[in-house]
C-alpha cells in the first residue's frame, strides 16, 4: 500500500502519513493542554458561580464544554493551517487529501467527529480507525477528507528549482495567478522525483501536471518548451515573487509601525 498524492499514471508523490505514536503523542499532549485550559477556568469560574443559581451554572458548562470541545480546536486549527499545540510539538500537520492546508470546514468536520471517537469513547474508536486505515486516519479525517503528514525530521527536497536561461525573460513577465496549494505540491514533488522515474512516466506526469498549471499562467511558454522546464519556471518564478511580496509587506509593516509610534493617536503628522 502506498502513501502519498496519486495523480494520473498511477505514480505516487511523496507526502507521508505521520506515525500512530507520533499521533497518539500529539493527541496526548492535546488532551493535556484541554485539560489545564478547563482547570483555569474552572479556577476562575469558580468565585462567580458560587453566587449563580444553578440553571446559569447549567448553562455555563455547556457553554464550557462546547468552546473546549470544538471552539478552541477549530480556531486553533484554522488558524494555524492544521497545527495545533499537540501537533508543533510532535512536527505533524493536518493536511487535506490533495496536499492542501486544511480549512474551517475540515476543522470542524474533525472537531465534531472528535467528540465521539476520542472524548466520549476515550480515544477508543479513533485508536481502531486508525489502526485499519493505511494513512492512520481516524473518521474525522475520514469525513473531512484529510491526514496527518510528517512535517519535521523528513528530508528536504534534493532536486533544487532552477530557472531555464531561455524561459527568464517570458517568466518575468508573465501574468501568473496564484496556483492551488495541491497543485503546487505536486508540481514541486514531481520536479523532485523526476530523475527517478522511469523516463516514459517521468514524461507523461510532466504534461499532465504542466497541462493543469497552464491556464493559471499568461501567455504561455514559446511553442515546443518541455513540459518539465515550464514547470521550473513556473515554481521558481513563483517563488520569487512570493518573497518578493513578504518582504514588501514586513517593510510597509514596519513603516506603520514606526509612524504610530513616532506620532500621537489621533493626531496628523506637521510636516504634511
Amino acid at each position: 500500500m502506498h502513501d502519498g498524492i496519486l495523480i494520473g499514471e498511477g505514480v505516487v508523490l511523496d507526502a507521508r502519513p505521520a506515525s500512530f505514536f507520533t499521533r497518539a503523542l500529539g493527541g496526548i499532549l492535546d488532551a493535556l493542554a484541554t485539560f489545564a485550559v478547563l482547570l483555569l477556568v474552572l479556577l476562575l469560574a469558580g468565585l462567580t458561580l458560587d453566587n449563580a443559581d444553578a440553571q446559569w451554572a447549567q448553562a455555563g458548562g455547556v457553554v464550557l464544554t462546547v468552546a473546549l470541545l470544538v471552539g478552541i480546536p477549530v480556531t486553533v486549527e484554522t488558524l494555524s493551517r492544521g497545527r495545533s499545540l499537540g501537533k508543533l510539538a510532535t512536527g505533524v500537520r493536518v493536511v487535506r487529501d490533495d496536499g492542501g492546508p486544511v480549512r474551517f470546514r475540515h476543522a470542524l468536520i474533525r472537531a465534531l467527529v472528535g467528540v465521539a471517537e476520542l472524548w466520549i469513547s476515550a480515544g477508543g474508536i479513533a485508536l481502531i480507525a486508525s489502526l485499519a486505515n493505511a494513512k492512520g486516519k481516524r473518521l474525522g479525517d475520514m469525513v473531512a477528507g484529510t491526514y496527518a503528514i510528517r512535517v519535521r525530521g523528513g528530508k528536504g527536497w534534493q532536486v533544487p528549482l532552477s530557472m531555464p536561461p531561455e524561459l527568464a525573460g517570458w517568466a518575468a513577465l508573465a501574468d501568473m495567478r496564484r496556483l492551488p496549494d495541491g497543485l503546487a505540491l505536486a508540481a514541486r514533488q514531481l520536479i523532485d522525483r523526476a530523475p527517478r522515474l522511469a523516463p516514459s512516466s517521468r514524461i507523461a506526469l510532466a504534461d499532465e501536471l504542466a497541462a493543469r498549471v497552464e491556464p493559471f499562467v499568461a501567455p504561455l511558454p514559446p511553442p515546443g518548451t518541455p513540459a518539465e522546464a515550464f514547470l521550473h519556471a513556473v515554481l521558481h518564478e513563483r517563488r520569487d515573487r512570493e518573497l518578493a511580496r513578504g518582504l514588501r509587506e514586513r517593510e510597509r509593516a514596519q513603516e506603520q509601525a514606526q509612524a504610530l509610534h513616532r506620532l500621537p493617536y489621533a493626531m496628523g503628522d506637521p510636516t504634511r
